[in-house]
């Protein structure tokens, strides 16, 4: 290791389980479970959840790397992101964080990036894409100095991190608590926070959905894939409302319709790229309703949406659209079920 590296800051015990290799040109980022129990416990902490987009940033030999958790460039949409973490001193590394924009109450809000993540879609925007300021709110480092940390536990690498860059109001080191998992969750929901995530400790960094990283939901918000629309009415343009579905078991299942949550700049983008891609048939496999007034479509969009609750049939209720994700392929969207998960006493 060089004199230099952060890594020289742990104990020859710690040093012994990071690796030697190659600068990964992309690691599957760590994934956590939607849960239904609530816990505070001393073996855990507890950090926001965040209502952006994930990002894994690459840094080698100065030059930076943004990258969705489906690994999608995101440089051209995020360009000073990539500027401030090219101006960092620390080289070779990569981390794990989220890309958010925070609302007047300063909470981050995943509508408010749509003018980021769309503005690739449509070249008019781009000179406008900056008036949507941005953080890179980071939580994790898998790799630094050539080193694999990602079997080092959570909290040794969180502490790595914070020593690793210079944060600022663009760089946002995340804060967490130990501990005190429910009284933090009420917090969260009081301000209108998305929810909570909790994470074990002692836990590795393994690039998969696991039970050592925990949803706390406040808010009920999923991906969703878009099969079909309705024909607008009244003064509505393009679209009246979204059918839409997840897949299980190869299976492209009907969750219901949304009619609310569109600008009229949504509208038209969106409906602009349906039309592109009608079918003749319905791409559901279970819908039983009335075929009247609806076009299908090739089911290859996925956008994220807020509601209620899921009803006894298996639908949204009080859906509302929140933006389009090009993050997730179709495919791999699924009903997220909260599970009975915690810790083991």
């Amino acid at each position: 290791m060089k004199h230099t590296s952060i890594l020289l800051t742990l104990s020859a015990v710690l040093r012994k389980k990071v690796k030697k290799i190659s600068a990964p040109s992309f690691l599957p980022p760590m994934l956590a479970t939607l849960t239904k129990n609530y816990f505070s416990d001393a073996e855990w902490l507890y950090e926001n959840k965040f209502d952006g987009e994930r990002c894994l940033a690459f840094k080698k030999n100065g030059q930076v790397r943004l990258v969705s958790r489906n690994n999608k460039n995101m440089n051209d949409i995020y360009p000073e992101l990539v500027e401030a973490l090219t101006k960092q001193s620390a080289d070779n590394f990569i981390i794990d964080g989220e890309i958010v924009s925070l609302n007047k109450k300063g909470v981050s809000d995943f509508e408010l990036l749509q003018g980021r993540i769309n503005v690739h879609q449509n070249s008019k925007k781009i000179g406008s894409q900056k008036s949507i300021v941005v953080a890179y709110c980071v939580f994790d480092l898998m790799y630094v100095d050539g080193y694999d940390i990602r079997e080092l536990a959570l909290l040794v690498r969180k502490e790595l991190l914070k020593k690793l860059l210079r944060y600022n109001k663009i760089i946002i080191y995340t804060e967490h608590i130990i501990g005190k998992g429910i009284p933090f969750f009420k917090k969260a929901c009081n301000l209108d926070w998305e929810g909570v995530i909790a994470k074990r400790i002692e836990s590795p960094y393994v690039g998969v959905r696991s039970h050592d990283w925990l949803k706390f939901k406040c808010i009920m918000k999923q991906e969703l894939v878009i099969g079909g629309y309705t024909e607008p009415k009244g003064t509505r343009s393009y679209f009246g409302a979204l059918l839409v579905g997840y897949y299980d078991k190869g299976k492209f299942i009907y969750a219901g319709k949304v009619g609310t949550g569109y600008t009229q700049e949504v509208l038209a983008l969106l409906g602009k790229k349906l039309k592109k891609l009608e079918v003749q048939t319905c791409p559901f496999s279970d819908y039983d309703g009335v075929p009247k007034n609806i076009h299908w479509v090739k089911p290859i969009i996925v956008a994220e949406f807020q509601f209620a609750q899921w009803t006894k049939a298996g639908r949204l209720r009080v859906g509302r659209y929140k933006g389009l994700r090009d993050d997730k392929i179709a495919k791999q969207v699924v009903k997220e079920i909260p599970k009975s998960i915690g810790p083991e006493k």
